[in-house]
């Protein structure tokens, strides 16, 4: 960070040390303060006699316990956030936004983002297909401006009219409460064939979209349309992205599945661990930008949230960059109890008249009030703005502000009038000065009414691989549906996007098969295509398989190769320990084969050892079977190399083999740097 830029970035945190509490070395004490003298048994009438109403420590520790779950949220129940910074590069933006976090390039502004799944509860597991929530609250001066977005750029319906609907669709089955955490079962597909609208977010979710490696390694955006207005009252049109620095990269769905029962908390962990170790996740800040007098441009409704704006027509102008650099202290104190709000807005931030944001920005409040107990919550340390309020709101549960004087309203004389409105020159919110006639009615404008030109722009846009892992995604989500007519009911609905993909779809359904249907539509987005993010070695676990035995000097050289170029190499064997070498310094072990798995890792590393024997090559070779079948990275030396080549697979494209590590080491990296390899033929 330049050295002269204004940074608030610890605000927040200084904020929040007036919440912290420090238990370590401390006498333990009841809620109002006086110490205990006991906290084994409760107090009694005799050693074996009855349990006594007096005991007050007791009653006030069960009584806390018991109502210490709070309602969990409806969608995005699993949840997980960090602390950071945001600060733009320069003040470009000020032709647009008078919203100083946006035009003030020497300001660096404190961050709380909370990634989630939709779909599933709180103990749910992270891997699942499903959308991911991807939620930013910026503490500016001027107050919070939350940012409530997703990984996906869409959504499934258009009015928020229907959004109970497609919830009560997609949650587990009243009758039985089955599936958790998913999609596929017949409620939402029945939903989406009855509900067409959600064919185009459909494409997205089944294909590689749905199944993030990482929250580190996923695209957000605002989803909605926005306004931005600046200084002189004009305004534009806007959408918010979040490009990461890691890339936009994916799980197989094989991989995904084993992980949720391997680790629940993969996504989770892989976030915590990366800020812990210094690998602080980074996404750049883009705008697509459209002028009023475009609205009406494009063949598609820029207020419809199933559209993109295609990047190709509408570049995304990169403005700033988000660094998340602090784990929560508390998850429940801070993580759950985060509130987030598309309503909450600053100066030159406004709303558009897309029909789902309208609903959200009634909803929001809404849910917050019945989760946390009522319309205090923005008291919550978590929600707390960095700068002042004031107004002549009052009481309510959870209330800790304590308003002095008699008077609690507007207006006033008793207090000169204060606290008084702003003026806009001083900072006050002026809603944009959008012109609007029109009948009340309940319908749909017509331009809303295409559901298929861009989920067929969308499918043109995926690469062969991508095309291959959307069919199985709907094969698998449709296949896990009990009712024919069900199946039946989307294959036809895919006939409207293409013919390739519904026809494999069908067969691998045994449905009947479609005979006419498709699209003319020619027209791809790059952008869209996994295939054309970036690529990056830095941040990647590499499982290191290594036995008794191993060369010690030359493996010990490869793990510090890997170590500078910012990978992670973590030791794996048949036991906790160490693990001798042959010559050189011994490895310290992570992890044996009962507790790791192929899956944890992003590549496979056999260092070999001389003094292995059967069953350990044997375990050995099922983590390089499983990390082929899922197309990862493999190398191997010395010893390693007999393991892979018993296999059958040396010569497969990212199976790097070698012996001296100055000629060996860059060529795994770059190896692991390409993801996965999707052109092998699995043996």
């Amino acid at each position: 960070m330049s050295n002269d830029r204004k940074s608030t970035s610890n605000r927040k945190d200084e904020q929040l040390e007036n919440y912290r509490t420090y238990d370590q070395g401390k006498k333990m004490t009841t809620n109002q303060g006086q110490k205990v003298s006991e906290d084994e048994f409760s107090l009694k009438a005799g050693e074996r006699g009855p349990t006594l109403m007096e005991d007050f420590h007791f009653r006030e520790k069960m009584t806390h316990f018991d109502h210490e779950r709070i309602p969990e949220r409806i969608v995005h129940a699993r949840g997980y956030g960090a602390y950071g910074d945001f600060h733009v590069y320069d003040d470009s933006m000020k032709e647009f936004t008078k919203a100083d976090f946006l035009t003030d390039p020497q300001k660096t502004t404190p961050v709380f983002v909370r990634f989630s799944t939709v779909q599933g509860s709180k103990g749910s597991p992270d891997t699942v297909r499903d959308v991911r929530g991807f939620a930013t609250k910026f503490y500016t001066d001027e107050g919070n401006f939350d940012l409530v977005g997703n990984n996906i750029p869409i959504f499934f319906i258009q009015d928020a009219m229907k959004f109970p609907d497609l919830v009560h669709a997609v949650k587990p089955e009243p009758h039985n409460e089955m599936p958790q955490g998913g999609s596929a079962h017949d409620t939402f597909w029945d939903f989406v064939a009855n509900n067409q609208e959600a064919a185009h977010m459909s494409m997205w979710a089944m294909s590689d979209r749905g199944i993030p490696r990482s929250f580190r390694m996923m695209e957000g955006f605002g989803v909605h349309t926005f306004r931005l207005v600046n200084e002189r009252g004009e305004a534009h049109f806007v959408k918010f992205h979040w490009k990461p620095k890691l890339g936009v990269h994916s799980l197989v769905w094989d991989e995904a599945q084993k992980l949720s029962g391997k680790d629940i908390d993969f996504h989770r962990r892989d976030l915590y661990e990366a800020i812990e170790n210094g690998d602080y996740p980074e996404w750049e800040l883009g705008l697509q930008i459209i002028r009023e007098d475009q609205e009406f441009d494009f063949d598609f409704d820029i207020l419809d949230p199933t559209k993109v704006w295609p990047e190709e027509d509408v570049p995304v102008q990169i403005v700033g960059k988000l660094m998340l650099n602090r784990n929560v202290d508390n998850v429940f104190a801070e993580t759950e109890q985060a509130a987030f709000h598309p309503g909450h807005v600053v100066s030159g931030i406004d709303f558009s008249n897309d029909p789902l944001l309208q609903g959200r920005l009634f909803s929001y409040t809404d849910t917050q009030i019945s989760r946390l107990g009522g319309p205090n919550f923005h008291e919550l340390p978590v929600n707390r703005p960095v700068c002042p309020f004031h107004n002549n709101q009052r009481d309510a549960m959870h209330r800790t502000t304590i308003n002095t004087g008699q008077v609690s309203y507007h207006k006033n004389s008793l207090a000169d009038n204060t606290p008084e409105p702003a003026s806009e020159e001083e900072g006050g919110y002026v809603h944009y000065q959008e012109k609007v006639e029109g009948h009340k009615i309940r319908a749909r404008s017509e331009s809303f009414k295409d559901h298929f030109s861009q989920a067929v722009l969308f499918w043109n846009s995926l690469s062969d691989v991508e095309k291959e892992h959307t069919i199985s995604g709907y094969s698998f989500e449709l296949g896990k549906c009990e009712n024919r007519s069900v199946q039946q009911q989307i294959v036809d609905m895919l006939t409207n996007i293409s013919l390739d993909l519904a026809r494999p779809v069908a067969e691998n359904l045994g449905i009947e098969m479609p005979q006419e249907g498709g699209s003319n539509i020619t027209k791809s987005s790059p952008a869209l295509s996994q295939k054309n993010t970036s690529f990056k070695a830095e941040t990647r676990k590499v499982g290191v398989i290594v036995g008794d035995g191993f060369n010690g000097k030359e493996v010990n050289d490869v793990i510090a190769g890997l170590r500078k170029e910012g990978l992670h190499p973590e030791i794996i064997s048949s036991a906790l320990g160490t693990c001798k070498a042959a010559d050189g310094p011994e490895l310290e072990v992570q992890h044996t084969f009962l507790t790791a798995d192929s899956l944890l890792f992003d590549a496979l590393y056999c260092a070999g050892g001389q003094n292995t024997d059967e069953a350990f090559r044997k375990k050995a070779k099922d983590f390089i079977n499983e990390t082929f079948f899922h197309c990862k990275p493999i190398g191997a030396t010395h010893e390693g190399k007999a393991w892979v080549e018993e296999q059958g697979i040396d010569t497969a494209p990212g199976v790097i083999k070698g012996e001296e590590p100055d000629a060996f080491t860059p060529g795994f990296i770059e190896a692991v740097a390409c993801h996965r390899f999707w052109d092998r033929q699995v043996i």
